[in-house]
This record gives structure tokens, sequence and C-alpha cells, in this order.
């Protein structure tokens, strides 16, 4: 049902009653049972009068260690997405924030919008993806040349790839850092992302991008973009900052990148 339709079943309030949390906006968030770190994302960076509200899609089997195993998240995310859905639209959200980035660059470009589109449909809302909002914010940045980190094995590295360059981006590389399972990305220590960024970095690059959402990155992607001299963008952060602009709120938020600073 969508949010007018559950609306239709609720008894009439008395006065007095109004919004007390997320008097602003409440984002509903779709986000993998294994992920610890995407929520705790958002509330670091959450602007006042915002709040997160989250249906957890279930994964059985978090085990990501080959391709293989990779296909078989994707199929889990797709067994178990309608029910998170369904159930995170009890609370009356005013848009929907994805919080899971691999399903939103399966397909491609068109892949995207045929996510999107299954999710307005089903709830009437609007809909951000980390692909949608990692694209608008290089555009926003003017960059064509990039370069891409993930946690990803390489079936959905290649995806990754289809995706920004079918967005009309020229990628530089892609490194997925090949993790063993969905609950492992969180453990990626700062050491290694640092490293790895050193290393899809060079003069032609214009900005680097991660994708994953599990990752923990919004607070380093900053400190790195000033280091660096160029947009380093994180999908948590470039989601939120999506999501609150097509609700309207444009509060600049410092401390985790120039998209939310300045965009």
């Amino acid at each position: 049902m969508t949010v007018a339709e559950l609306r239709a079943t609720e008894p009439e309030r008395p006065p007095g009653y109004d919004k007390v949390i997320g008097r602003r906006a409440r984002f509903g968030v779709i986000a993998p049972s294994t992920n610890t770190t995407v929520e705790a994302d958002l509330w670091a960076v959450r602007p006042s009068g915002v709040s997160f509200h989250t249906g957890r899609m279930y994964i059985p089997s978090p085990r990501i260690a080959s391709d293989e195993d990779f296909s078989a998240l994707i199929g889990q995310i797709r067994a178990s997405i309608e029910t998170a859905v369904r159930d995170v639209m009890t609370c009356f959200p005013t848009y929907m924030l994805m919080g899971m980035s691999a399903e939103t660059f399966w397909g491609g470009v068109q892949g995207n919008r045929d996510f999107i589109d299954r999710i307005t449909q089903r709830t009437g809302l609007g809909v951000s993806t980390g692909a949608s909002a990692c694209r608008a914010a290089l555009e926003h940045f003017g960059a064509e040349r990039i370069s891409v980190f993930s946690p990803y094995q390489p079936i959905a590295d290649e995806q990754v790839g289809t995706f920004f360059a079918e967005a009309g981006f020229d990628v530089a590389a892609i490194t997925g850092l090949r993790c063993p399972s969905a609950t492992a990305i969180a453990e990626v220590g700062a050491g290694v992302i640092e490293e790895t960024v050193a290393q899809l970095d060079d003069d032609s690059v214009e900005a680097i991008v991660q994708v994953g959402t599990n990752l923990s990155f919004v607070s380093q992607a900053a400190e790195l973009e000033r280091r660096l001299g160029k947009p380093v963008i994180a999908i948590n952060a470039a989601t939120l900052w999506h999501s609150l602009r097509a609700v309207g709120i444009t509060d600049r938020i410092d401390g985790f990148g120039r998209i939310l600073e300045e965009a």
C-alpha cells in the first residue's frame, strides 16, 4: 500500500497532534540486515528535524567471497526487498532512501531507472538510490574522468562500471576490495581505504567515488578530499544529499564532504 492508502486506514487525530520526530522529513531507509554502517552514517550527518526509519532486507547467507556468492546475495536482496518496503511504509515516510547500493547499479542506467520505478509504484514516494546520487554529485562537480572503489567482487564491479560509463563518465579504474562477507564490509579499516584511494588517484582523475553502503567512509572521504584537492564522494553522504534536496531541505552540512557543504 502507498502512504496515501495507509493513511486512509488511520483514525482522525484529535486537536494538538503534530509530528514530534522528523518534523521536516521522515526518510524510509531500505538496508540489508547485515548492514551496520548506513544508519550510523545517516544519523551522524543528519540535519535537525530529519529522521530515518529502516526496513531491513533479511540476508540469511552473507557470504560474498566469489562472483557466485555475490550473485546469490543479489538474489536474497530481490527476494526480501518487497517485505522491507512494506514494513517501513507503515511509519508514513516522506521519501525513500536506498541504504544499499549494488542492486541500484545492476543493469546499468536503465536498471537503476527500473528499480526506482518499482519502488515508486509500490510506495507512491520519490526514491534516491546510490547510483543516482553518485551520478548527480559527479555532474554537480563537472567531473568526467573518475576512479571508483567498492567492497565487491568482479561481477558487481562490472555492473558499477557499466552504470558510470552509460551515464557518460570515463572510468579510469575500479578497485574491488573483495570482502569475504557482507558483514565484513563494515570491518575494512581506514588504512586499507587510504591505500586504495592512493592507488586509484592520478592527475588525470577528476573525482573518486566509493560505493557499498556498509563501508564506513563519510568522514574519511572529507579528509581525503581536502588532501587531494578533488571531489571524493562517499555513497552514503551522496545519497543523503540527494534525498534532502529532493524534499526541499537545503541545509549545508560541514565535515562530510563538499557535496553536503556546497551543493
